[in-house]
């Protein structure tokens, strides 16, 4: 029964318990996108589909699985339909559909390439979601450390870049530490079409070779922060006349048991020092707890190609506030929901495939609109087909 303007159950569960399985003409089937991952196994005593183990545990974390354990006992829970639908392995004896062992599941994730397969989810999230043409598409670049998975040389690091709007990570990439992300940004967006496509980044991002890579070599523009790691490029920016330049946008935040205001400018700039600046913009950022009266400001700086005619105030402000929700978008749900600091997946590349996997159920999620990925994973942990559906993946 639909959910009424009084039932507790949010819009958009209502939305995902009436989605029927995505049709071939709005994307190509996820399976075949899987299929295209290489499989790091030898032929010899090669029993169960890559196919099969990769569809069983995206959907085992669609339900919230968050470790090999709970993924394998999803698959033993599953009939023989859900089973036959993910490409499992059919007994030739029996007949019946078999699914992998928690060890053949661990072993084959341990051993997979996660860049390959995050540009295959990516692909497929970026194929689902078409962009709205009439908006100049935006995604931010950031890295994230999954501290529960250690190695000889430190933990985990991985680099993504994430569609503002869908929360689509389009590509994702392992770097040794925090200081190798400036190393891997041309790899990482390397592959992708960006053309007209706004990259925004955090300060560490703001670097020259950057800036000209992504307009002359991908013929996008940039929008990154500015901070003490470019000291020249700050100081330039604190001394023009802001103090002539009117507030061009302002907005009030009200959350998270604080209150935040904040107000932004900008000027338009030429042979400003940095390639290919088109416009300097000051973020006046003022926070204030709930429970006391004094408010505190800080004072932001950024550096766009966009032009004024690209992007005026009010798009830059949403540009802005899109790069800064990749924290609550991305990083923050894995970490709460999926718990993936406390995650003991450790071995071979299980930790970023894990990653992968998370990724893609916070992308396939996105269009269910207002609703908690908790929420969201109660919901498919209920019916063993309702990650089918909302995968695309369909019976038959």
């Amino acid at each position: 029964m639909p959910a009424v303007l009084s039932s507790s159950i949010p819009r958009g569960l209502s939305v995902l318990a009436h989605a029927g399985p995505i049709r071939a003409a709005e994307t190509p089937h996820l399976l075949a996108y899987l299929a295209t991952v290489g499989d790091p196994r030898t032929r010899a005593g090669r029993r169960h589909p890559l196919v099969a183990i990769l569809a069983i545990a995206a959907c085992a974390v669609l339900t919230g699985a968050r470790s090999i354990a709970a993924i394998a006992e999803w698959a033993t829970d599953a009939d023989q339909q859900i089973r036959a639908t993910l490409g499992a392995h059919r007994d030739a004896l029996t007949g019946c559909w078999a699914v992998p062992t928690e060890t053949t599941i661990r072993r084959t994730l341990a051993r997979l390439d996660p860049e390959a397969l995050a540009g295959v989810i990516g692909a497929w999230l970026a194929d689902r979601d078409r962009p709205d043409q009439g908006r100049r598409r935006a995604v931010a670049v950031d890295g994230k450390t999954v501290r529960g998975a250690r190695r000889d040389h430190g933990r985990v690091h991985l680099l993504a870049v994430m569609d503002h709007v869908t929360r689509a990570v389009l590509a994702q990439r392992d770097v040794d530490a925090k200081t190798n992300e400036i190393t891997g940004f041309r790899p990482l967006l390397a592959g992708l079409d960006l053309a007209g496509v706004v990259v925004t980044a955090d300060a560490l991002h703001t670097q020259r070779d950057h800036a000209d890579f992504l307009v002359a070599g991908k013929h996008a523009h940039y929008l990154f922060i500015v901070k003490a790691n470019q000291p020249d490029l700050l100081d330039g920016c604190a001394r023009l006349a802001w103090h002539n330049v009117p507030v061009l946008d302002r907005t009030r935040d009200r959350g998270h048991g604080r209150v935040e205001l904040r107000t932004l400018k900008a000027v338009t700039v030429a042979g400003f020092g940095f390639p290919h600046a088109a416009q300097i913009i000051q973020v006046t950022r003022k926070v204030r707890d709930l429970h006391t009266r004094r408010w505190r400001t800080v004072t932001v700086y950024a550096v766009t190609s966009l032009s004024h005619q690209q992007a005026g105030p009010a798009r830059l402000a949403d540009l802005l506030r899109g790069h800064w929700a990749i924290e609550n978008g991305l990083h923050w749900i894995r970490d709460v929901t999926f718990g993936e600091d406390a995650s003991q997946i450790r071995t071979g590349t299980g930790p970023q495939v894990m990653a992968c996997l998370r990724n893609l159920v916070i992308g396939a999620l996105s269009r269910a609109g207002p609703v908690t990925t908790a929420a969201a994973l109660r919901h498919h942990s209920r019916d063993p087909s309702r990650p089918l559906a909302t995968l695309g993946i369909t019976h038959g």
